[in-house]
């Protein structure tokens, strides 16, 4: 994820809760019993996809995550379950031939630029999603973040204009997924403000695209989890943010309903 994505959380945190939630009548749970039992991981060496790497593999799964530094492959390489790939997620191939023989993808790329203005937010995004296709990895998790496509009226104005370039990658990124891969078994996960504290466990997934407000990498990355695993996921749109934290741009007594995981 991308740096100035934490201006959000200055944006967001203050000392009051702003909003409460509706508990769905069920609540889904990750499993190791899954088809998804090898992952490709893009941005897996730091904030939402390092948790991810973490908890994938605590899970019992293999993980495959794609890094742009050795020192990164290093470390993650030392972990039980985790091949990391040195490579540059602008270049399509590279990314193809590191996902090659992964059962699902999970994307959270953010925050560089190439030399020619390209965005990672999109341009790597775009080649993770084409990437599957061609190999026919047909469950993809594209993170994003609040602001996006039809979240946008939820960001505060002062919000979107300071992540204005991060969320239009991010949008265009989201459009490749939903206009050109209708077979594909997607689903795009959009956080609030990114903090990096321990999980709180009380995250949720919403289907109401104007929630907003914060919520920590790890209960992010459990999320992501649930919902790869989940049967009614398939093709959704969710929001992701936790009532339990403080928020000064949610609605006063605004009721977020949770989108039941089954």
């Amino acid at each position: 994820m991308s740096p100035i994505l934490s201006l959000l959380v200055l944006l967001l945190v203050t000392s009051t809760s702003a909003f409460t939630m509706t508990p769905p009548s069920t609540r889904g749970s990750s499993t190791a019993l899954t088809a998804y039992n090898k992952v490709f991981v893009a941005g897996g060496s730091r904030g939402v996809g390092r948790c991810l790497v973490d908890q994938l593999i605590a899970s019992g799964r293999q993980v495959v995550a794609l890094v742009r530094k050795e020192e990164d492959a290093g470390l993650l390489n030392a972990l039980e379950g985790c091949t990391a790939i040195v490579g540059d997620a602008f270049d399509q191939k590279t990314v193809e031939n590191a996902m090659d023989g992964c059962d699902a993808a999970i994307t959270t790329l953010g925050g560089s630029t190439a030399d020619q203005g390209q965005r990672i937010d999109y341009d790597g995004n775009n080649n993770v999603i084409e990437s599957a296709g061609i190999l026919g990895v047909t469950r993809v998790i594209l993170v994003t973040s609040i602001g996006c496509g039809s979240s946008k009226e939820a960001a505060p104005p002062n919000v979107f204009e300071a992540l204005k370039p991060v969320l239009l990658a991010k949008e265009k990124a989201e459009n490749i997924l939903i206009k050109y891969y209708t077979n594909m078994n997607w689903t795009i996960v959009r956080p609030g403000g990114l903090k990096s504290e321990p999980a709180t466990g009380k995250a949720i997934l919403t289907e109401d695209n104007t929630a907003i407000g914060s919520i920590h990498r790890e209960d992010v990355a459990a999320l992501v989890i649930q919902a790869l695993d989940a049967a009614n996921t398939e093709k959704k749109i969710l929001s992701a943010v936790d009532p339990s934290i403080t928020s000064s741009v949610s609605m006063e007594g605004k009721t977020v309903e949770e989108f039941a995981l089954a």
